[in-house]
């Protein structure tokens, strides 16, 4: 529990009692003796709060709390968040809303909400002003169908099995699969299934945006360690798949080096600035899908040094996005033409 959610734990505390004693205060907080006392102190000095100790009933009170307690002015301030506890916060307020777009999780959702509102602001500073003044933005989020999301979910925790009906976008094929699943993840604005695959026999991600219909089967889910979930699915760059990892090696330019080099690709990762500014990232990965994407899209500013496969394949693919503009302007109007799919692996 952080100083933020202290405060706010000591304020109800003695807003729900009449009198508090130390004691009580210092187990409900789980902190040291010398810990709240500063607490108590910052709350007293800094933010106002009419703390007093009541010598005859040992413990704390609000002053001038008594029979009429519920008139009582004072109110916590709108506490600041350090940016992880504000990206969390307005990231889960999204994602909630984003669920409930078409009312059908209303019920579960709006405790949520409101709870969330609770934590985010008071009447000095309300939830509404800090959404205003703070913004998330998720790119390139596809929508979901939400009765889908919550039968998936459903069965998540019940620990069943489910009957899918999934489009493989890579192949643009349509199968149905029985699938036992593991663990819905988020990730760059789109929710996954991690879930051990009856058909295929192992472990895949889904897109829950490619699931097309999901019925609950009365059936046990297959159970995988979290070890396992780790090594095969968290081993490598990116949400692909696998357990064949290798380590690439990126350059990356001294003008783009500036904000690479404050980036986590991968927790394992390894970077260093080299003699003439530019940055070199190592990071493992199993599926290089994702992280040619990512490569592609800084152009000249990144490098592969190796393997020499994973160089050779951003090479044919920085090769056919060049051929497309060694043609003559008026040859090809832009947008238009047919395209050559891209052949990936089926989930």
């Amino acid at each position: 529990m952080d100083r933020t959610e202290r405060f706010y734990k000591i304020d109800q505390l003695l807003a729900e009692r009449r009198v508090v004693p130390f004691e009580a205060l210092q187990s409900a907080l789980e902190v040291s003796r010398a810990t709240l006392k500063r607490d108590l102190l910052y709350l007293r000095d800094r933010l106002n709060a009419p703390i007093v100790w009541d010598r005859a009933a040992r413990g704390y009170r609000y002053a001038g709390q008594g029979t009429a307690r519920a008139g009582r002015q004072f109110a916590l301030p709108g506490l600041w968040f350090n940016a992880q506890e504000i990206h969390a916060l307005l990231t889960m307020q999204h994602l909630l809303a984003s669920l409930d777009q078409g009312g059908l999780l209303g019920p579960q959702v709006q405790p949520l909400m409101a709870r969330l509102n609770g934590l985010m602001g008071t009447a000095d500073d309300s939830a509404e002003e800090v959404r205003k003044r703070v913004r998330i933005i998720g790119a390139a989020a596809r929508s979901l169908d939400l009765a889908q999301f919550e039968r998936i979910g459903s069965a998540l925790l019940r620990r069943k099995r489910l009957l899918i009906t999934y489009h493989a976008r890579g192949s643009n094929e349509v199968s149905e699969r029985e699938v036992s699943p593991q663990r819905l993840v988020h990730y760059r604005g789109n929710w996954h299934l991690d879930a051990w695959c009856h058909l295929r026999r192992g472990l895949r991600n889904f897109s829950v945006d490619a699931i097309e219909r999901a019925e609950i089967l009365e059936k046990p889910a297959r159970d995988l360690a979290e070890k396992t979930l780790n090594k095969k699915l968290g081993a490598g760059y990116g949400i692909f798949s696998g357990t064949q990892v290798q380590w690439a090696k990126l350059r990356f330019s001294p003008e783009r080096a500036r904000w690479v080099a404050s980036e986590q690709w991968h927790p394992k990762q390894k970077g260093h600035l080299d003699r003439d500014g530019a940055y070199l990232l190592e990071l493992p990965y199993s599926d290089d899908r994702e992280l040619i994407m990512d490569i592609l899209k800084y152009g000249p500013d990144c490098e592969v040094l190796g393997p020499d496969a994973l160089r050779e394949r951003v090479w044919e693919q920085a090769r056919a996005t060049l051929a497309l503009y060694r043609k003559s302007p008026g040859a090809r109007s832009p947008g238009r033409g047919k395209q050559k799919p891209v052949n990936r692996t089926t989930p």
